[in-house]
């Protein structure tokens, strides 16, 4: 298709309502962007297999997953970077001392070292299934992504993993990506590989591992219930996610 712009969407607390669905209007919404041909991509912390019928839903087909760790365009694969296992083998013994547990991502699986109370408030957190255990099994799968399960602690993986960059976006958990490795930086790799450096782009967030994202497109969008760090860096606040705000920015920016 013959792009014109790029609109590069977070999920929780963003395209999707508070049941971490897309609602109907969304997806109309999403339609009529690509028939303006603008290309509406997924960007978000969670992974493929975690994100297949909201990408069914919203009629989308490029996804930035894994916090920037994953790049897929159009159904095709254009990107995938991998934690390897060294570094993962120390954090794996740093989190169980901690009484932590550990969960591990590629695009198409998520397995973990333990069931705790945190690891599950986690997920149900975002409406997600339950990862199966297999503490062991990045020793012979790839891992793009990892998230470190517990609410304390932050300070000493910050201190002790400097390799690793950590984005809090539940109460129970947080995002653990390579250092250097973030939405923005996805987005900038995702426009020279296809060729599309050249279009204008719209970052749409509410949370921490957002900001990368809006920094690295044109136009910054900031939903009503995000934080207030991520509105003032903004070019333009919306209405909250549960109250149409996808929609209201993109009529407001004359995209649908």
């Amino acid at each position: 298709m013959n792009y014109q712009a790029i609109a590069f969407f977070d999920l929780d607390g963003t395209l999707l309502d508070q049941n971490s669905r897309i609602t109907p209007e969304v997806a109309d919404a999403m339609l009529a962007l690509k028939e303006n041909h603008v290309l509406p991509v997924i960007a978000t912390g969670r992974t493929e297999i975690e994100i297949l019928d909201i990408r069914q839903a919203a009629h989308i087909d490029s996804n930035i997953v894994m916090n920037g760790g994953y790049i897929r365009v159009d159904g095709e694969e254009i990107y995938s970077d991998l934690i390897e296992k060294p570094q993962i083998e120390r954090l794996y013994h740093a989190v169980l001392d901690h009484g932590d547990q550990l969960s591990y991502y590629n695009e198409g699986a998520i397995w973990c070292t333990g069931h705790s109370e945190d690891l599950i408030g986690a997920y149900t957190f975002i409406h997600s299934k339950i990862p199966p255990i297999d503490p062991l099994g990045f020793q012979n799968k790839p891992v793009n992504m990892l998230l470190v399960l517990g609410r304390e602690n932050r300070d000493f993986y910050e201190a002790e993993f400097p390799e690793f960059d950590f984005y809090r976006n539940t109460p129970y958990s947080m995002d653990t990506v390579k250092k250097g490795v973030s939405k923005g930086a996805a987005i900038k790799i995702l426009r020279e590989t296809t060729g599309l450096s050249h279009l204008p782009t719209f970052g749409f967030g509410d949370g921490p591992n957002d900001k990368a994202l809006l920094q690295a497109c044109d136009t910054k969008i900031a939903m009503g219930n995000a934080g207030d760090e991520l509105k003032e860096m903004a070019d333009f606040v919306t209405k909250k996610n549960t109250e149409g705000g996808i929609i209201h920015a993109l009529k407001h920016f004359q995209l649908i």
